[in-house]
């Protein structure tokens, strides 16, 4: 599912946001510009490498801002272009961030205990999508009536749909759970990282909970 745009309207200008998606086109412009044996040293330095996250301990934060293809991060920065401004403007700017970090932290960690159990440690991790699979799980649950406008593959074709918030992105999370369990036996072979994926939701979800101040009668 492509997602297109969401009509929930933001009440405020999401700079944050907007910092992070320049931010992650500017080190993808730098990385495209790097001959091949420098592009690998560059994502060994800064990506996540769960074996030996002691020796560097920061790609926890910089993984997030590397992406590994074209189609890797103009994906990425879509679904946070159509998702995070309302994420933003509903936790403020500065919550907004942690929020962003702590999800691409736990997404991380999860994809991390998938290496270590079943697959290969020493494979780095990068991109944005476990941050930006908080995010979602964060606009699930507190926008979950809102409209969104996808574009829906029908065998060569693809089909625009407006559906509830709740329903694409409960649809988005299911195909990751289903990816997941199906690509488990090969997680040592790299690929897309599906547990990055569900860690972050489920952390975005539940830092969004915890962090709802209508839930205490506050006025926003």
């Amino acid at each position: 599912m492509i997602p297109i745009r969401d009509l929930n309207p933001s009440r405020r200008f999401a700079f944050v946001n907007l910092a992070i998606i320049l931010t992650c086109i500017a080190v993808w412009i730098y990385e495209i510009t790097l001959p091949p044996p420098l592009l690998d040293a560059f994502i060994y330095t800064y990506g996540f490498v769960p074996a030996e996250f002691w020796e560097r301990p920061w790609t926890l934060v910089t993984h997030m801002f590397l992406h590994g293809s074209w189609a890797h991060i103009i994906g990425n920065m879509l679904y946070l272009w159509v998702f995070g401004d309302n994420v933003e403007d509903r936790l403020g700017h500065l919550r907004y961030l942690v929020f962003y970090v702590l999800s691409g932290i736990g997404a991380a960690f999860m994809q991390a205990a998938v290496a270590f159990a079943f697959g290969n440690p020493y494979i780095p991790l990068i991109g944005a999508s476990g941050a930006i699979s908080g995010v979602l799980g964060a606009y699930m649950y507190y926008f979950p009536n809102a409209r969104v406008l996808g574009l829906v593959p029908v065998f060569i074709f693809l089909i625009p749909v407006e559906w509830p918030a709740a329903v694409f992105i409960g649809l988005w999370f299911l195909y990751q759970i289903i990816n997941g369990i199906l690509f488990l036996p090969f997680v040592h072979m790299g690929g897309v990282a599906w547990f990055a994926h569900i860690g972050g939701f489920i952390i975005g979800y539940f830092l969004a909970q915890l962090w709802d101040d209508r839930r205490g009668g506050k006025i926003d």
